[in-house]
């Protein structure tokens, strides 16, 4: 385990113990006030700590070794992490969408204040949080996942503040299902992108800024080179991109294969990112080939 991943362990363990308080204060506050909004951001909350939880699991199962049966290691456990975060936003967003509608068509009395109260006091920790998480949310989708869960939060929480202030100055009580619907429709935009990124991964989808096409011409730029063809790109975990290609030589034999290795690394590594390859280097004209790999380091 490097001594980044033992950082980020210690900032999830962290956010999940802030937001355990949180959702005990705003399930209370609920309770106590009458407060949709409240309940249905505590909803959020709970599932917030299903994600950070996934999120912790999916770290430490992702930093064990390769073995026998995973030759690639335990990295995709990150990104189903990711999608299963993605899908419980979906699924909270509409449970909250049918408790908004049942309580506009029938709007019950809230304690305003102390909706308000605790709304605001769960804004802070939500944000105590995101300053925990925000480090490594862009380049980890597991991370990301966890952290869109706890931005959503936050946003929940200035919607539930908004309606407070709302039925104090006004005693407007369909202001509580309104903003309960808004904040649903935050949760259920924020799950498309997580989702989408890791289907993308899972199908095996060339990476998001990579063109297949830009890279073989890239590759076939190379001194030496004739052609690239049966060429795959893809992402095993965000971060750990792989390649297979076969390379064609020009007029020569495979005396040369060590300086086209050379070349075709700089070119993949330098312009594409792509550090863990493996290439058949063919000779067509003299019957010959051979397999070169190279490896990053994950």
């Amino acid at each position: 385990m490097t001594r980044d991943t033992h950082h980020t362990e210690h900032r999830f363990l962290l956010s999940l113990a802030l937001t355990g308080l949180i959702l005990i204060a705003e399930v209370v506050g609920g309770l106590l006030t009458g407060s949709l909004a409240l309940l249905s951001d505590a909803a959020h909350i709970f599932l917030d700590i299903l994600a950070l939880a996934m999120s912790y699991i999916a770290l430490r199962v992702a930093a064990l070794p390769p073995d026998d049966r995973h030759t690639y290691g335990f990295h995709r456990w990150q990104v189903i992490a990711a999608l299963a975060n993605g899908a419980t936003l979906i699924l909270v967003a509409f449970g909250i969408f049918r408790e908004a509608w049942a309580r506009f068509r029938e709007p019950a009395p809230v304690l305003a204040g102390p909706m308000l109260a605790v709304a605001v006091a769960g804004l802070l920790v939500n944000l105590i949080v995101i300053l925990v998480l925000r480090q490594h949310h862009h380049d980890d989708l597991n991370v990301r996942s966890a952290f869109l869960h706890v931005v959503g939060d936050a946003l929940s929480s200035l919607g539930v503040i908004a309606a407070g202030i709302i039925m104090l100055l006004t005693g407007w009580t369909v202001a509580d299902p309104i903003v309960s619907a808004l904040i649903g429709l935050v949760i259920l935009l924020g799950s498309g992108r997580v989702l989408r990124e890791s289907l993308h991964i899972l199908v095996e989808g060339t990476p998001t800024g990579i063109s297949a096409t830009q890279v073989a011409q890239a590759m076939s730029e190379a001194a030496g080179v004739e052609g690239v063809h049966d060429l795959h790109i893809w992402t095993v975990s965000p971060g750990y991109v792989a390649l297979s290609a076969h390379v064609v030589l020009a007029d020569q034999s495979l005396t040369e294969a060590e300086r086209i290795r050379e070349a075709l690394r700089q070119i993949l590594g330098e312009r594409f990112g792509i550090h863990h390859t493996t290439v058949q280097l063919e000779c067509g004209h003299c019957g010959q080939c051979l397999v070169t790999s190279w490896n990053g380091g994950i």
